[in-house]
């Protein structure tokens, strides 16, 4: 595997009961950069997400991540080598207020497990980045709501942000802007494209525009295969690509 690239799939395939959900994907992820995996609905793109990041044992093929296989391994392991996802449910701590719920996040890089219980002083010391974080996507004004009585489109830029926190190395988004208002794309958009620096993305997405302004490198699949690769602009003049997103009304 090439230092360039920072994940790496060869012949990724997931097979349900003679069904293939994914069916021997290459996919390479190069470091410090954005990569967007699209596809029409039933593509396959969940089940890829949930293969790289060891949810689902693949069936066939192998998952390298800086240059150690990890396909036979655990979520908690991968999150733990700097391999972190968000989900297309929101995750995150209901009863716990937005500043409680980035602090929790912002533990990791002190190492060690999360500690709950944790003397109030130690945590407020987080308190500076946990607040620059949730200035970032709007939700200031919601900062000792209790997470469980924010809207949906709220909860998710809250989940973003404390993915965002724990400061994986690779952070697989899966849908970020699904559920936000047209006002809040914006200020996530942003917010991914501050965290990339130095860091890399890999984003499930159904806004084209958001694709289009962030990534540096897209990936479509249809019915679970690979079927066209390369930056938003040659992908989406793929002759396959307009075909598989009917006409073009997505791309």
């Amino acid at each position: 595997m090439s230092d360039d690239y920072i994940l790496e799939a060869k012949g990724l395939s997931k097979q349900f009961r003679g069904f293939y959900a994914v069916k021997d994907v290459d996919l390479r992820v190069r470091r410090h950069s954005i990569h967007a995996l699209i596809g029409p609905n039933g593509a396959g793109k969940t089940t890829c997400f949930n293969l790289l990041t060891t949810f689902l044992r693949p069936t066939a093929g192998t998952i390298t991540y800086n240059g150690r296989r990890i396909e036979a391994s655990d979520p908690a392991t991968v999150a733990r080598m700097g391999l972190v996802r968000s989900f297309q449910i929101s995750a995150v701590f209901g009863q716990m207020s937005v500043l409680e719920n980035v602090r929790v996040s912002l533990q990791r890089k002190r190492g060690g497990n999360f500690a709950f219980w944790r003397n109030e002083s130690m945590l407020d010391e987080l308190n500076a980045r946990a607040l620059e974080l949730i200035r970032s996507v709007g939700l200031e004004r919601w900062l000792h709501a209790p997470a469980a009585d924010l809207s949906y489109g709220r909860k998710r830029a809250l989940e973003l942000v404390t993915t965002i926190a724990m400061e994986p190395e690779l952070i697989l988004l899966d849908e970020p802007m699904a559920g936000l208002g047209h006002e809040d794309i914006d200020p996530v958009m942003n917010l991914i494209a501050q965290f990339a620096k130095g860091r890399t993305v890999l984003m499930v997405e159904h806004n084209m525009k958001v694709i289009a302004k962030l990534c540096d490198q897209v990936t479509v699949l249809q019915s679970g295969e690979v079927l066209a690769e390369g930056d938003y602009a040659q992908v989406s003049s793929d002759p396959r690509v307009i075909d598989a997103y009917v006409g073009g009304a997505h791309v």
